[in-house]
């Protein structure tokens, strides 16, 4: 039977190539959605022509005292459906990105994007590290601006950096489980993140190219690949660590 791997968001965006990337590689995929059910499905049928099982779930990333029921979803699948009934991997990848002043944040949106970017990282890696196999991972998503900053990331960049340090508490606590931990760090990347910006505003992209190392803005498969690297054994040794995957942004 074939590895499984759980990507949270993996709809559309980084998490559908994501989702991809991992099945290419001869991985079965759980992915999650919270509206775009449609999208969703279309990425399970992708995964089936590639010659892999896949399964769609919603998972509301907000809500986080559902957290405990989609586990139990996924437990019963692996049962049935995963060597031993184990993951091999978990991607906490769900979120959005949100730009607002600090002046205009709400204690609502601010308890809403803390549910959403930590505590429900928090509570999955907590409920799945005790199915994932001997030799699996856990990948955090982070961002760039958990490194250098932008006026209006606030909420979003000081989750992310609290998300760098939390996957080394992780990297250290599950180490027993010979569970890896890591996170990756994504630039300025060509999809629909923050209302497709820099996929869709030409003077945001030539502006990203010029700031980065590399000339130009990242792609979807600049990401996925790196967590189809991670979530191989050729990355046995890689633990407790953040990876930067911008193309140099910013150096």
């Amino acid at each position: 039977m074939s590895r499984t791997i759980l990507i949270t968001g993996g709809s559309r965006g980084l998490g559908k190539n994501m989702a991809l990337s991992a099945a290419a590689q001869g991985n079965d995929v759980i992915i999650t959605y919270h509206t775009k059910k449609e999208e969703a499905e279309n990425v399970v049928s992708e995964i089936g022509k590639l010659g892999q099982k896949a399964l769609s779930l919603r998972l509301d990333v907000y809500d986080t005292s559902s957290i405990g029921d989609f586990a139990g979803q996924v437990k019963a699948y692996l049962r049935s459906n995963a060597p031993a009934g184990r993951l091999h991997a978990l991607v906490n990848n769900a979120g959005i990105g949100y730009y607002q002043p600090i002046s205009s944040i709400t204690e609502d949106t601010l308890d809403n994007l803390y549910n959403m970017h930590f505590k429900s990282v928090f509570l999955l890696a907590k409920e799945f590290s005790q199915v994932i196999e001997q030799g699996g991972t856990i990948i955090n998503v982070s961002s760039g601006y958990s490194r250098f900053s932008a006026a209006g990331f606030s909420v979003y960049g000081a989750m992310k950096g609290a998300i760098d340090t939390l996957t080394r508490f992780q990297a250290l606590e599950f180490a027993p489980l010979k569970i890896r931990v890591n996170s990756i760090a994504p630039g300025a990347i060509e999809t629909d993140f923050a209302g497709g910006i820099v996929r869709d505003n030409v003077e945001i992209n030539n502006y990203v190219a010029t700031q980065t190392a590399l000339g130009r803005a990242g792609q979807p498969d600049d990401i996925g690949s790196v967590v189809a690297f991670l979530i191989s054994d050729a990355a046995k040794w890689i633990n407790g660590q953040r990876i930067e995957v911008s193309g140099g942004i910013y150096l």
